[in-house]
């Protein structure tokens, strides 16, 4: 529970990104009902979470097009027994030459079910909990300085498999969402954000960059499901591309603005609130 008495959400990975602390000023975004909810940029999956508890849809999909990522939500909602019992054998075992040697291992060597344990224990330890591949989609980020790092997390991991039952999930290009049945729903978006500035760029979550023809590619994307109509809404930074894709929602007033704490910069000075727009079509 949280400190003010309400439900944690259970995330049981760190991302970058993650919408845990925007949930309160999203809620008044979302819509009074929602029977199918779709989102295809999952992350920690925060925002599923909040929906599934308050409006419990009766259908969802569930995707992203980081393969290790998806992976790991399967497994917490179809073995989450047996990954708890690997974890247990991480947490025993960290420290630093450890790290490295599971970081070093080839994935295509494990099953399903240690490849979603080595994920998360590497997220719960490597530094800042960032999720980065090299070219050739190789888990590169040092550790992190943790003196008791979350690695196993019981409760949480099995309310998210509760959470999870029956959901869809599967590896998704959220251009894939043109070609399927998405006949009334409701569709968060919560992609690479574009950066503020050059220095702040960070779009390598796979081997694929999201740059600015991908941020283009979206909005055509976002314009189409809404012409089907689709209840949708997007999360992004606000700078000026943002604004400029996303014109004809901002002059019906359907861009707000939120306020997040990120850490933006390596420099210390360079962290705290910044603003975000969450666009909708409705």
């Amino acid at each position: 529970m949280r400190k003010n008495g309400t439900p944690q959400i259970p995330t049981f990975i760190k991302w970058a990104g993650g919408k845990s602390q925007l949930l309160e000023q999203f809620d008044k975004f979302f819509p009074k009902e929602i029977d199918y909810y779709i989102e295809p940029f999952l992350g920690s999956g925060a925002v599923f979470f909040y929906i599934k508890r308050k409006y419990n849809p009766k259908k969802v999909l569930l995707g992203d097009i980081n393969e290790e990522l998806i992976n790991a939500f399967l497994v917490v909602r179809d073995n989450v027994e047996e990954l708890i019992k690997l974890l247990k054998i991480h947490k025993g075992n960290h420290n630093k030459d450890y790290y490295y040697e599971i970081r070093a291992q080839d994935t295509t060597a494990l099953n399903n079910i240690e490849q979603a344990s080595r994920f998360i224990y590497l997220n719960k330890t490597c530094f800042n909990g960032l999720y980065r591949v090299n070219s050739k989609g190789k888990f590169n980020v040092p550790i992190g300085s943790y003196k008791n790092p979350s690695i196993l997390q019981e409760d949480i991991l099995r309310e998210a498999s509760k959470l999870l039952q029956g959901a869809d999930i599967r590896v998704l290009d959220f251009r894939d969402l043109t070609k399927i049945d998405v006949d009334k729903a409701f569709i968060y978006f919560d992609p690479p954000y574009y950066p503020l500035s050059k220095t702040s760029s960070f779009t390598s979550y796979t081997k694929y960059d999201f740059l600015e023809k991908e941020q283009k590619e979206l909005a055509d994307v976002f314009k189409t499901l809404d012409i089907k109509g689709c209840k949708l809404m997007l999360s992004n930074s606000d700078t000026a591309l943002i604004h400029e894709l996303y014109s004809q929602y901002e002059n019906k007033g359907f861009l707000n603005v939120v306020h997040a704490k990120r850490m933006i910069s390596c420099i210390g000075t360079g962290r705290g609130p910044i603003n975000e727009v969450v666009v909708l079509n409705y």
